[in-house]
């Protein structure tokens, strides 16, 4: 969607926005432009503010890693490292490096950057698929079906309603701006609650619109959705929120781990858990379910994580 922000006037015209046309634009963003042998370019997000997505950098940086993988592998790991922050409206370049081409495995490095300067590090490995030992001990955690939770759109037009007024043209617009990814918490919006409790969170995600069979791009979508959520894992502990900008923080690594095929535009569990915060950072662990219960990847986070000073 493009323009301005939705006014409390027509917040509830929000509803009808198109599926299709997000997640076509999601596509689109998750596309990455060939320039040469070896560097591709990744579009601006429509309508972006502020800092880059991580979950987009590392989406395109493996987009355009998978580009040069062309015998039939696929990736099964990626483990990236964030550099500096990106800034919404320049393009970003990935380079990519073939450090190795084996028979059963392969591996890419993708540098990407903005005007010349590093903001992410990808290392990804793929690997031709083959039949193998085979053990699954990660329980399917008991939890509510998807049908049965308010998407997280819903439940931020509830809270949010009577202060729209109150919020400047940017936070409407981060608040009430429409998703290509529908996500329905388990445990409500925990970024809102001040009580500390057990760093543990559970949320239903998929596309809102149907995807390309292509299953590059539903790794890629994936790995786009799985940084939503997880670095606020790590503040459930302290009852605190980057929302109430109570802490500043920023993503330092982030890697997934593919186990089995799943497509995004069908409902995905995303469970995450916080074992340790410290030193000014928090570690933070997901694991990825298919409504059928089986684990359809591991990620694990570390993020800075301080809490705001007050200023005198």
């Amino acid at each position: 969607m493009t323009g301005a922000p939705p006014s409390p006037a027509n917040f509830a015209d929000l509803e009808t926005i198109d599926p299709d046309t997000l997640t076509a634009q999601l596509v689109d963003l998750l596309t990455v432009e060939r320039i040469e042998n070896d560097s591709y370019r990744g579009k601006p997000q429509v309508d972006g503010i502020g800092r880059v997505f991580g979950g987009q950098v590392i989406a395109q940086a493996l987009q355009a890693a998978q580009a040069t993988i062309g015998d039939g592998k696929e990736a099964h790991s990626l483990h990236a490292y964030f550099l500096r922050g990106g800034e919404e409206g320049p393009p970003i370049d990935y380079a990519i490096a073939r450090d190795f081409d084996g028979r059963s495995f392969a591996n890419r490095r993708a540098v990407a950057s903005q005007d010349g300067t590093p903001i992410l590090n990808l290392t990804a490995s793929f690997q031709t698929p083959e039949d193998g030992l085979a053990h699954e001990n990660m329980p399917f955690p008991h939890v509510p079906s998807p049908e049965d939770l308010k998407s997280d759109h819903q439940l931020r037009r509830e809270i949010f309603a009577d202060k729209l007024d109150q919020m400047s043209e940017s936070q409407r617009h981060f608040m009430l701006r429409p998703r290509p990814i529908e996500m329905r918490p388990v445990d409500g919006l925990h970024w809102m609650e001040t009580r500390p409790r057990e760093p543990k969170s559970q949320t239903w995600f998929k596309t809102v619109g149907r995807l390309p069979d292509d299953p590059a791009l539903h790794r890629a979508v994936i790995a786009y959705a799985s940084d939503y959520t997880l670095l606020g894992t790590a503040a459930i502990a302290h009852g605190l929120s980057w929302m109430r900008n109570e802490l500043v923080g920023a993503s330092l690594d982030h890697a997934v781990w593919f186990h089995a095929p799943a497509r995004a535009d069908e409902w995905l569990l995303y469970d995450t858990d916080s074992p340790w915060s410290g030193n000014g950072r928090g570690y933070n662990r997901g694991r990825i379910f298919s409504e059928g219960g089986t684990l359809i990847a591991s990620v694990a986070q570390e993020g800075m994580m301080r809490k705001r000073r007050e200023r005198k």
